[in-house]
């Protein structure tokens, strides 16, 4: 099946680099072996990780078709000189889909900027909005709470697969992709660390309590947590503060790509599936359309808080408050909706019987408004 990304990167490679950023297992690969057979590129696919291929990478010695996939070329050292060099010098003969899963944009190894040689572009998992055919959406909805979006476990629907598939990736994370990208010993307290913030989605998280948790240093786990969002493990939302003198402004959240990660009740793993479309949506009309989006919450010190806050360009667009069964309006919802007016105010419920809308502020259901991002 085609990936909504798919035709903005076959555009976009007309006229520069693409970097395919995501994380691992997503199905970048494949992605990009689907495009090098739309584009008749099919012999210019090379992985880093291919010993063969790597030889092939460092000699140029590609095919004289016109795209070139070199995927996980982010763990040399220097690939940002190197792939800026044979841009630079190949651009008019080939271009070049870089893919990876750390963040490719910014990740510091090296290298003068490329600035201007390409787009980014991030693929996520499966979400109810790009299902492949002969799923519906309710079953998609349930693989989505019980196994995840990741393609191997959501096309398999089975827990046993999805829990052996998730121990290894994650192992594989931290066996190669963060040994091989940043100069860490503490593994197995990083793996704690994960295990902590798998109890706390949808929580607040102080780094302060997890660096006693942990007995590291607060600084140890900032960093940590930045590694993780790199290895697209996690996702941090942070507090919108703009126009409320009381909102608290320190304290975030931590969410998973991999759904199924998250280890609370019914709730928390919906929040969780709410929060990845979310992030979703946003990255999409960052990479394509080219605007500011964030994904903010709010809370502050009376305790009133939003799931979910989105903003375009610095400008409040969206208050979203996510419920698992509850149809009657949040108050907090109401309260934040007459303060700050945002253009949309709506509370997701997961099993709603009946949509409907009351002073601005509508009641949806999840599955529909996710299907229709």
């Amino acid at each position: 099946m085609n990936r909504l990304i798919t035709e903005p990167i076959l555009k976009d490679l007309k006229s520069k680099m693409v970097f395919l950023g995501g994380p691992r297992q997503c199905g970048k690969t494949h992605l990009a072996k689907e495009i090098l057979k739309k584009l008749d590129s099919e012999n210019n696919y090379f992985n880093w990780d291919s010993y063969e291929d790597r030889k092939i990478i460092l000699a140029q010695k590609w095919s004289n078709e016109r795209i070139i996939v070199l995927d996980e070329i982010h763990k040399y050292p220097k690939w940002k000189t190197f792939v800026k060099g044979i841009y630079d010098t190949q651009k008019e003969f080939h271009n070049f889909l870089i893919t990876g899963s750390a963040r490719l944009n910014i990740y510091k190894r090296g290298g003068d900027s490329m600035l201007g040689r390409y787009h980014y572009w991030r693929l996520h998992p499966f979400t109810l909005n790009e299902i492949p055919p002969k799923i519906s959406v309710d079953e998609a909805f349930k693989r989505l709470l019980r196994v995840g979006g990741f393609p191997e476990p959501f096309l398999d629907a089975g827990e046993q697969t999805a829990r052996r598939w998730r121990k290894e990736r994650f192992d594989l994370i931290l066996r190669e992709d963060i040994r091989d990208l940043e100069r860490i010993v503490e593994i197995q307290n990083l793996s704690l660390l994960v295990d902590l913030l798998r109890t706390r989605v949808g929580s607040l998280i102080v780094i302060s309590n997890l660096a006693q948790d942990l007995q590291v240093a607060p600084n140890t786990i900032k960093r940590w947590i930045e590694i993780l969002e790199r290895m697209y493990l996690i996702f941090v939302v942070k507090p919108y503060t703009e126009k409320l003198s009381r909102a608290i402004s320190k304290p975030f959240k931590v969410y998973f790509f991999d759904n199924a990660d998250v280890e609370g009740d019914e709730g928390a793993i919906f929040e969780n599936l709410v929060a990845t479309h979310l992030l979703k949506k946003i990255n999409f009309l960052e990479d394509y359309e080219g605007y500011r989006m964030l994904l903010h919450f709010i809370r502050d010190k009376e305790g009133r808080e939003i799931d979910f806050v989105i903003t375009k360009d610095k400008k409040l667009e969206s208050l979203i408050e996510v419920k698992w069964s509850d149809d009657e309006i949040s108050k907090n919802l109401v309260y934040y909706s007459e303060k700050l007016k945002p253009k949309q105010s709506l509370q997701l419920v997961a099993n709603l019987k009946r949509e409907y809308k009351k002073n601005k502020i509508e009641v949806l259901s999840a599955k529909t408004f996710l299907s229709n991002l």
